[in-house]
């Protein structure tokens, strides 16, 4: 009898467990928190894994949602971005709606899952100091990658507070302080607007050049202005994607800010509509990179001399399955050869869903997975013969040449993605209608 485990009940693990129920299979989903949305339930304990305070999401509703369930089927009204706290309740009423909760075991820690002689995994998961092992015929990994904080090492010590984003939960504490914020992706930038409202002084610190992209253009989201390009060849696409950022932003050199010296997709675009704005109203101060660190002071490579009390360095995460030994797979350096993000070439009970970052949202790319996943699972669609080959393929042949960092070992296209993997389903594949 086929019995799944899933791991984790955040925004993929919950689509996941929903689309193997539509298949009649059993199924337990195990999650170390008290409810369903990952790290879109705000919890201000630090080491918690959340949003902060004031997060928005920064791709747009029309297209982070669950075509299963909608924005619309959930609640009419949602704004273009909505809040972490909109989202936690769409991911709560996701989960309710679909009678997820009685198979969910929260508060529940997983501590290994190994193969036996029989290919079947062995689970042993803890809860309330309890530990438990039970077995799966298969397992589905949603344990997400935003988790496991990746430091930046500088030589010398500071001996400020050094802290990473993963910390970070709101501003207040961070009231009349001297803060430098380390990268430029999304929540470096978010981090520094919003420590520049009440810190004596927010610096930013930048060791490459970003393209700050806006959330509305032309009047509407960015990202839907960009999914109407869609259609054109990739080259073009994009080309006219980053002459919309130019016109609209300038250069960064108007803004203190390093120029870009690659493609618009060489690295995850930044959507924040508030930093060059933040910038020009002396209340962010842009930095290049860090050469060393004495005591509070920081030299940076321009030789330029600051002190700081706070270091956040926004600097990424690593690709961790702490319930796996290192010697059976270890993802957090190097490729991830997975087919589809989600299949590996030798172990065919096993599968990842969400473990992807795509220029756009994870979660509808994560129900189409876990689509193909439960539907591989009941016997309705058959791994390719040349699976092997296949992998090595995602690796060789990304969507996107993007400078090699550990942050883009798993990005895709979001359109491309969303296409490769509708072509595994069939036309019906929409299922709205809770399992009795």
């Amino acid at each position: 009898m086929q019995k799944v485990c899933v791991i984790g009940a955040g925004p993929s693990g919950i689509t996941a467990l929903k689309n193997l129920l539509d298949q009649g299979l059993e199924v337990v989903c195990y999650d170390f928190n008290t409810e369903v949305g990952g790290n879109w339930v705000y919890n201000e304990k630090t080491g918690h894994s959340s949003v902060f305070e004031t997060t928005h999401i920064i791709s747009s509703k029309t297209l982070s949602q669950y075509e299963d369930f909608t924005f619309d089927d959930f609640e009419k009204g949602m704004p273009d971005y909505p809040s972490h706290d909109q989202l936690r309740r769409y991911f709560q009423g996701y989960a309710a709606h679909f009678n997820l909760y009685p198979h969910i075991e929260f508060n529940t820690l997983v501590k290994s899952c190994e193969l036996d002689e029989a290919k079947n995994w062995v689970v042993k998961t803890e809860h309330n100091g309890a530990e438990k092992t039970e077995t799966f015929t298969h397992l589905v990994v949603c344990n997400g990658h935003h988790w496991l904080p990746r430091m930046p090492q500088y030589p010398g010590e500071f001996s400020g507070k050094f802290m990473h984003s993963h910390e970070f939960k709101k501003a207040e504490p961070f009231r009349d302080q001297r803060i430098l914020v380390i990268g430029g992706g999304n929540s470096a930038c978010d981090v520094a607007v919003e420590t520049s409202r009440v810190s004596k002084k927010t610096s930013i610190s930048w060791r490459r050049g970003y393209r700050i992209v806006p959330k509305f253009l032309f009047g509407k989201p960015s990202d839907v202005v960009a999914s109407r390009l869609a259609w054109l060849p990739t080259n073009l696409k994009f080309f006219l994607s980053e002459l919309s950022v130019k016109i609209f932003s300038g250069s960064n050199k108007n803004y203190g800010l390093p120029e870009p010296e690659h493609s618009i997709t060489a690295t995850h675009p930044t959507i924040n509509e508030e930093l060059l704005y933040k910038v020009r109203h002396g209340k962010v101060f842009p930095k290049p990179d860090i050469d060393h660190f004495e005591g509070k002071i920081v030299h940076f490579k321009d030789g330029s001399v600051e002190e700081f009390d706070t270091i956040i360095a926004c600097t990424g995460y690593i690709l961790e399955h702490p319930f796996f030994r290192k010697d059976f797979l270890n993802y957090s350096e190097g490729d991830v050869p997975l087919y589809l993000k989600m299949l590996h070439e030798k172990y065919e009970n096993l599968y990842f869903v969400g473990m992807f970052q795509p220029l756009g949202c994870i979660w509808p790319g994560s129900e189409l997975q876990s689509k193909i996943a439960a539907r591989a699972i009941k016997g309705l669609w058959k791994r390719p013969e040349n699976i092997a080959e296949l992998c090595q393929r995602e690796v060789t042949h990304p969507h996107l040449n993007q400078i090699k960092t550990p942050r883009h070992t798993i990005t895709v296209d979001f359109h491309l993605f969303i296409k490769q993997l509708k072509k595994h389903l069939p036309k019906n594949y929409v299922s709205k209608t809770p399992v009795s």
